[in-house]
């Protein structure tokens, strides 16, 4: 199915809409997640592979853009994507090194806790041990209450054989009585009937209110985001109507060519470009996390990859021969088209463009998925991530 032909100027002006949002899309696309980056100090929420992925399928982009002739506007925004990706990568190796394998821990925390002999257990206080009679009465300045032990002396270190100097026992008691009494546990705990058992927070107040951070955290995303995608597809528009296309017809187009070579680096793009998603997606489900992922970053993404086959598929046959006429103003061709003709030279404009329609499309179903994930590991966010977004 191809457009009307009595829809010429609607179709060119929608077709050239719908490419001017693209763009401005694809400019600032990259710009949310280096920000992410730069804000967290890290990029581990990004998979390495899908980057190197992308920035080949970037190389074959301009390459094939070059050999088929696309419009110069398309290639430039694929050298401006080569630099970006670069960009990325470069922050991907500044706060990672060059390690190739992929952070599974969504975040930092975990580690550091056990590092100090901590389990996430003890700290929910959810499998935390009965107090028995060799139980301390005085908890660490950890929070944290441990079994004395026999072959412990009374401070709860394990005796030295060396020699020590004698300050640094009462500098190191000196501290643990300072973060005692500045602590806010009473002196309940100290009867020996009654050892220090660390109470549990998880309380239907304190519950209630990380879902009111929740909602308030989720609606402000929401407000952002679509402020954000309003403002750049206005950009579009705008700049759409005040350049010179929206005011002057264009000549007669060039017969449609195909370049085989051109053709042979637009399909690897386009399976470079779809393959580089699954690399994200599998760094996703099994972090089971999302962190570190900026949602602006695929939705200009998918945005722009929409508005693109948009414009690629809104476009309007030109037949050859025929006369001028004045429309609107402007003189523009009046074609005098053969039974079929019009369906044909349609026919071949979208095999010409194939291969960029199968990427953009294909990578638009893909990040759809991505989205998805976006919603299904929203929940397993942390409360302290929560409060620092």
């Amino acid at each position: 199915m191809f457009p009307s032909q009595a829809a010429n100027f609607n179709i060119e002006a929608l077709s050239g809409i719908c490419g001017s949002i693209s763009i401005a899309c694809w400019v600032v696309v990259f710009s949310p997640q280096i920000i992410e980056n730069f804000r967290r100090g890290s990029a581990d929420g990004l998979s390495l592979i899908f980057l190197i992925i992308w920035l080949a399928g970037d190389v074959f982009n301009i390459l094939g853009a070059v050999l088929q002739g696309v419009l110069p506007t398309m290639t430039i925004l694929a050298v401006y994507y080569t630099l970006a990706d670069i960009v990325l990568l470069g922050q991907c190796f500044y706060y990672r090194g060059f390690n190739l394998r992929e952070e599974l821990s969504p975040s930092a925390t975990p580690d550091l806790f056990a590092a100090n002999g901590t389990t996430d257990a003890e700290l929910n206080g959810a499998d935390q041990a009965a107090p028995t009679e060799r139980s301390a009465l005085i908890p660490r300045p950890n929070g944290q209450a441990q079994t004395q032990d026999p072959a412990t002396n009374v401070t709860g270190q394990q005796p030295q054989a060396g020699p020590h100097p004698p300050s640094a026992g009462r500098r190191h008691s000196a501290a643990s009585y300072h973060d005692i009494l500045h602590s806010s546990v009473d002196a309940t705990h100290l009867s020996p009937a009654t050892p220090f058992v660390e109470p549990t927070t998880d309380s239907e107040e304190l519950r209630a209110q990380r879902a009111r951070r929740r909602r308030i955290s989720a609606l402000q995303s929401i407000l952002f985001n679509s402020t954000a995608v309003a403002l750049v597809c206005a950009a579009g528009v705008m700049g759409w109507f005040v350049s010179p296309a929206a005011k002057s017809s264009s000549p007669d187009p060039e017969p449609l060519t195909m370049d085989v070579l051109g053709q042979v680096f637009g399909y690897f793009c386009a399976v470079l470009y779809l393959g580089s998603r699954l690399p994200q997606l599998l760094l996703n489900y099994r972090r089971k996390s999302t962190d570190g992922v900026s949602l602006l970053f695929f939705l200009f993404a998918c945005i722009g990859n929409l508005t693109y086959v948009l414009s690629i598929l809104a476009y309007s046959p030109i037949c050859h021969g025929g006369s001028s006429e004045e429309v609107l103003g402007h003189r523009r061709h009046r074609a005098h088209c053969r039974p079929g003709e019009v369906a044909a030279l349609y026919g071949r404009y979208i095999l010409v463009n194939l291969s960029w329609l199968v990427g953009s499309a294909g990578t638009l179903l893909l990040d759809m998925a991505i989205f998805t994930q976006f919603f299904l590991y929203r929940d397993g966010k942390s409360d302290d991530e929560e409060e620092e977004e």
